[in-house]
């Protein structure tokens, strides 16, 4: 009932006005301002060959790590420059990065990480999963370092794959078997339980048994860090990691990894970071925006913020700018525009998502100029209820406030915006969408639960429905006004016949005009004189309105509609939802 009631609105307004719409010029004047904090890399002109420190190509079972990170180290003590990795396939084990140091890797050439676990090795202290602990060293890691760059046109692989990395996250379906290393068999959990109990840092130390994925380059503590143009292929797990850093430029990167949480950029309490002219084609979140998990989160305090993304490409992935779920430090200033994002297998355009594990405010979220070929679920998903069975200290009720959407185009979604809650409307609220449109929703809609001040104010959902439905419409006035000519009675008997065609157009999307018309006056067979002593029933009513000037009708008539909008659904149910029409159906391209 709710689906069909919701055309009675698309065919009385196009557009609703916003009450108070948001100056994003202003919000986005903010944007330029944080831009211009973000400290630039910059590096003496002295090149360092990997080559000239002993490393060679095509040697898979010598990886050259030890002479890349000698360059690396003798760059840096000479006062920085450039180390590059030339042309060709180079296997190699962890890369350190030094300050001042821009590791540079030319197009045509391929940086191919072992997958041998044992050579990442002793631990490091990073973050898993918003939790801090010594785990397997990141591919490429930094800590502590200021002035640094990955760059070039070249490519670096992880080699994640079902054989290696992936099956470690204890799924069949990415590889792992009975018997084998996942972090599935205590080690997540040990770790999980080591942030509850603010079990400290030092003592929470992951082997390999553990299974727990390293990162391809996670940047600990690090200022003024550039990564650019670089392809990025098939990480064990989270693809870009900067932790606790500051002044982080990621431009013109291609991320693809379809593994088992293959993020692809997760600044995680950051501040001050532009991610422009990227392409993301991830298995999981595309950008994920964190700041540390439940406790641990909670301890640093550390809030990422002020985070630039403009001008990307997100394909495959569970969300395309995404913000948590680890983020018990909170978050401020989201500046996205300017992105395209188009998959079947993209879940969501904007995501936040948190619980009262996680807690943490989360603030001022704008987006503008986004253009989505289709999405699987919402273009819009505040979550509060995220991993509801997570074993966990709850009490830490999130804040989700000031998200505003404008310009945002999306062709094809489930839902146009989903909102859950908790169980009152105190912890989302001041959320709106503007002068967009979202076409082709299937379920008619949005979902909002536990929200409140949510402005949906120019939202046109299912704008093509509109458009085929008012043309429909238009035929329909064309038909009953030729059988008018004939004589008045003809002209009312087709009016009847012809009253179903806006809800099954709404209910079947791929029906055009005329097979919609020929279904309804099927379904109105032997009942036009029923709809028509329901319009009878109205007639009091409608004297009254008369003695209003006319006012009353406009309260009148959205009570008609709904009545008919009754009348349809009874109408199909008696005839059990299934009518054949001997007309063509075809899809409306």
């Amino acid at each position: 009932m709710k689906k069909v009631i919701g055309i009675i609105s698309l065919l009385l307004s196009v557009t609703l006005a916003t009450a108070n719409p948001i100056d994003f010029d202003k919000a986005f004047k903010e944007s330029a301002n944080i831009e211009k904090q973000i400290k630039r890399t910059s590096f003496p002109d002295r090149t360092y060959l990997i080559t000239d420190f002993g490393a060679k190509p095509d040697t898979p079972d010598e990886p050259c790590h030890e002479a890349i990170n000698q360059a690396i180290v003798t760059c840096s003590l000479n006062g920085g420059g450039t180390v590059v990795v030339p042309k060709g396939t180079f296997h190699t084990g962890p890369v350190t990065l030094k300050s001042n140091v821009n590791f540079h890797v030319e197009e045509g050439a391929v940086l191919k990480f072992s997958t041998d676990q044992s050579l990442y090795f002793p631990a490091v202290i990073t973050r898993w999963e918003g939790l801090d602990c010594y785990n397997a060293r990141p591919l490429i890691y930094a800590y502590g370092e200021t002035n640094i760059a990955i760059t070039g046109k070249g490519t670096i692989d992880g080699q994640g794959s079902n054989e290696t990395w992936w099956s470690m996250c204890g799924a069949p379906r990415y590889g792992w078997k009975e018997g084998m290393v996942a972090q599935r068999n205590g080690g997540r959990e040990r770790l999980l339980m080591y942030g509850e109990t603010s079990t400290p840092i030092y003592k929470r130390i992951m082997k390999p048994e553990d299974g727990m994925r390293p990162q391809l380059i996670n940047l600990y503590s690090c200022n003024t860090v550039l990564i650019e143009d670089v392809t990025l292929l098939n990480s064990p797990f989270w693809v870009i990691h900067p932790l606790f850093c500051e002044s982080l430029i990621v431009r013109g990167v291609h991320v693809f990894n379809r593994g088992p949480n293959g993020d692809g950029c997760d600044p995680e309490s950051c501040k001050n970071v532009l991610i422009e002219n990227c392409t993301f084609d991830t298995g999981d979140d595309c950008i994920a925006i964190k700041s540390g998990r439940n406790q641990d989160g909670r301890k640093w305090n550390i809030p990422s913020e002020n985070i630039i993304v403009r001008g990307c490409f997100m394909k495959n992935g569970h969300g395309g700018v995404v913000i948590g779920s680890e983020i018990s430090g909170g978050y401020r200033n989201l500046f996205v525009e300017n992105c395209r994002m188009d998959s079947p297998d993209l879940d969501r355009v904007i995501r936040i998502k948190t619980s009262t594990c996680r807690g943490g405010l989360i603030e001022n979220v704008f987006v503008r100029n986004v253009t989505v070929g289709q999405c699987r679920e919402a273009v819009l998903r505040i979550n509060l209820q995220y991993e509801n069975r997570e074993k966990c200290n709850r009490g830490y009720a999130p804040t989700v406030r000031n998200v505003h959407l404008k310009n945002i185009t999306c062709e094809k979604s489930k839902l146009g915006v989903l909102i859950i809650g908790l169980d009152d409307d105190k912890h989302v609220y001041n959320v709106s969408v503007e002068d967009s449109r979202f076409n082709n929703v299937e379920k008619g809609g949005n979902q909002i639960k536990g929200a409140k001040d949510i402005d949906l104010g120019i939202l046109f959902e299912g704008f093509k429905d509109y458009s085929r439905i008012m043309g429909t419409v238009v035929l329909v006035f064309i038909y009953t006004f030729l059988w008018s000519l004939l004589l008045i009675i003809p002209g009312i008997i087709k009016h009847y016949s012809y009253a179903m065609t806006p809800y099954i157009l709404k209910e079947e999307p791929e029906m055009k005009n005329n097979a919609a018309i020929e279904k309804s006056m099927v379904m109105m067979d032997g009942n036009k004189m029923k709809l028509f002593m329901l319009d009878l029933s109205f007639i009091g009513w409608a004297i009254l309105c008369l003695f209003t000037f006319g006012i009353g009708f406009f309260f009148l008539q959205p009570y008609m509609q709904a009545s008919h909008a009754a009348f349809y659904e009874d109408l199909k149910a008696q005839q059990g939802g299934n009518v054949e029409v001997n007309v063509e159906v075809n899809v409306e391209i």
